[in-house]
């Protein structure tokens, strides 16, 4: 649940009249919470370093993101800092926690940019927040040398200078771009008021094909299942299992519950489809490739 204003603001406060933990106290701290699960000391080290929290927050109200949702998202990475955090490394838990801090925001920042998921791979999210600031770093630099850059020119510019390929760049420039419209909106041109979303094709089969393909799959159950009783019980089993259930069973397993090497089951099931195929191609030549 988001914070209200007020509960922001009492927060914010707390955190500015917080203790100045020292490097002795702090490691205390972190023992106390590693080895012995002590929630007053978590309770301590999280309350003295979420002034930290909220500081780094304050940096991503330019995405447009409510600022008490930020604090939040920023205290959730500040306590995955301290599950994480091994004291013994000789590191302090602020050094630590500000990577923690940083990529919990960003993935909210993210995650609520748009209904479309903006990118999650770590040349995607780069992109998402160093983009505009070194395009426009560029193309301070080309009008100072009086160069004109086109938008592929710069777009190339931008994966070598971020170091991601381009095509990532280009994904991300129209993302970053435009913004979300509903398909309920009504067309500007269109006279007779349709919406975006009348044009777009509908994905429910033709009720004439889902027939068809209700009645094919039924012959072909069929013709499968009749050619399943020109094999033994053991061959029967192995097919089943390899091909007829949800989650097919693998020729080791089926070699363990048999008794038998993987190569011979793999043989077995090899000589069961070549029975199965010849009765097929004998009897229903229209599908005599299923197998």
């Amino acid at each position: 649940m988001a914070l209200d204003n007020n509960t922001n603001m009492s927060l914010t406060r707390k955190a500015v009249k917080a203790e100045l933990l020292d490097a002795e106290t702090e490691l205390q701290l972190a023992y106390a919470w590693r080895d012995s699960r002590d929630e007053a000391a978590l309770h301590r080290l999280i309350t003295a370093y979420m002034r930290l929290a909220i500081s780094m927050a304050a940096k991503f109200k330019r995405y447009g993101a409510p600022m008490n949702d930020l604090v939040q998202e920023a205290g959730l990475g500040l306590m995955k800092a301290a599950e994480k955090f091994d004291p013994d490394r000789g590191v302090r838990f602020s050094t630590y926690a500000v990577w923690w801090i940083k990529a919990s925001v960003q993935d909210y920042v993210m995650r609520n940019w748009s209904m479309v998921r903006t990118g999650s791979t770590s040349s995607q999210k780069s992109l998402f927040f160093n983009m505009r600031r070194v395009q426009a770093q560029l193309e301070r630099e080309a009008q100072q040398t009086g160069e004109s850059l086109d938008k592929h020119q710069l777009n190339q510019l931008i994966a070598t200078e971020v170091g991601v390929p381009l095509n990532d760049v280009e994904m991300m420039d129209g993302r970053l771009s435009g913004s979300d419209f509903s398909l309920n909106a009504t067309q500007a041109s269109d006279e007779e008021g349709r919406e975006w979303i009348d044009t777009l094709e509908d994905e429910n089969s033709r009720a004439d094909l889902a027939v068809e393909e209700e009645h094919d799959q039924g012959r072909l159950a069929d013709w499968i299942g009749v050619a399943m009783d020109t094999l033994n019980d053991r061959e029967q089993f192995i097919v089943r299992q390899r091909k007829l259930i949800e989650s097919p069973r693998t020729l080791e397993s089926l070699g363990a519950e048999l008794s038998l090497s993987k190569e011979r089951v793999r043989q077995l099931e090899a000589a069961a489809f070549g029975k199965m195929r010849k009765y097929l191609e004998k009897n229903a030549g229209e599908v005599k490739n299923f197998l």
